[in-house]
């Protein structure tokens, strides 16, 4: 975790720790807005997840560099150089990330929104699993009340239209592989986050994800579906509002975040675009899912609870 800015520079209510749970929050309603872009999007969905690491690339780097300068006159030190061997950690960080985009995408475009967004972000169950091995404990007894809680929702959240049937069989089967690569390249960024700054270590994961991505998008194309975007602007919102902004503050959440409440909290996604699917593409929310959505939140409620008591394996 890199350490916090002074507290002293901060409102007692707005330090760094105080603010990752609320960016969390934020950087995860920000993506929900994806998988409706995508389908907004004129080009073919390998095209669209390079278009979306492609135009986020320069944003970053500017972020990061006044971050860096904010940062270097706050404290007065020098700026380190990730090492050799960072970098490499990183770029694995980014073909982790370029191919949960890429099946994602594919999968976005073959099932509900609701599904796409649920089982792509099966990194909510595995990001607690990690945590708990690395850091050999057992869950108390409201990360357990938690868990049961969203395992509860994501079964009601799919619904009639999210259920797995052979309709949407193949989307979902593709957006779950997504979401273990997602999984992956959080574990990844989680072993470096305290070596580099975080946008400045988002900045590098998404240049390499997009240079992972390039091939494979000039090779995917189809008819009427090509690289080249003819409208822009869909491309552009998602680089911003998803790459930029979304994962911008999950990546600075994360260092004061346990895996727990991150992988949780990636779960208020499903509730927004099941939301969207039903007003802009008539994918209906029940009354089950609508039941589920309050579960995923009740879920959200618990895991912010200390927990009372937590085994050490």
């Amino acid at each position: 975790m890199l350490a916090p800015a002074s507290p002293a520079r901060y409102p007692a209510h707005m330090t760094p720790a105080r603010l990752a749970f609320p960016a969390m929050l934020t950087g995860s309603a920000a993506l929900a807005f994806g998988p409706w872009l995508v389908r907004l999007a004129d080009v073919a969905p390998v095209s669209s997840a390079f278009w979306r690491l492609a135009l986020a690339i320069l944003p970053l780097i500017v972020l990061a560099r006044v971050a860096t300068g904010v940062r270097r006159a706050d404290s007065g030190a020098p700026v380190v150089r990730p090492s050799l061997s960072t970098v490499g950690v990183i770029a694995l960080a980014g073909v982790f990330f370029a191919a949960d985009l890429a099946l994602w995408h594919l999968g976005i475009k073959r099932t509900t929104l609701a599904n796409a967004t649920l089982m792509g972000n099966s990194a909510s169950f595995i990001l607690p699993a990690y945590g708990f091995i690395v850091t050999r404990t057992l869950p108390g007894r409201s990360a357990i009340a938690a868990l049961l809680c969203a395992a509860a929702g994501i079964g009601l959240l799919l619904g009639r239209s999210a259920d797995v049937s052979g309709t949407h069989l193949v989307g979902d089967l593709i957006c779950m592989a997504a979401g273990a690569f997602y999984a992956a390249y959080f574990i990844v960024v989680d072993r470096v986050r305290s070596q580099v700054a975080p946008l400045t270590l988002l900045a590098m994961a998404t240049a390499f994800g997009a240079i992972a991505l390039l091939p494979a998008a000039l090779a995917m194309t189809a008819p009427g579906a090509g690289f080249w975007p003819h409208n822009w602007t869909p491309l552009i919102l998602l680089a911003i509002g998803s790459q930029v902004i979304g994962q911008g503050l999950i990546i600075f959440a994360m260092g004061y975040l346990p895996p727990l409440v991150i992988g949780l909290t990636l779960l208020v996604q499903p509730a927004i675009s099941a939301t969207i699917g039903a007003l802009r593409f008539g994918e209906g929310v029940s009354g089950v899912e609508a039941l589920g959505m309050a579960l995923v939140a009740t879920a959200l409620v618990l895991v912010r609870l200390p927990s009372r008591r937590v085994a050490t394996v």
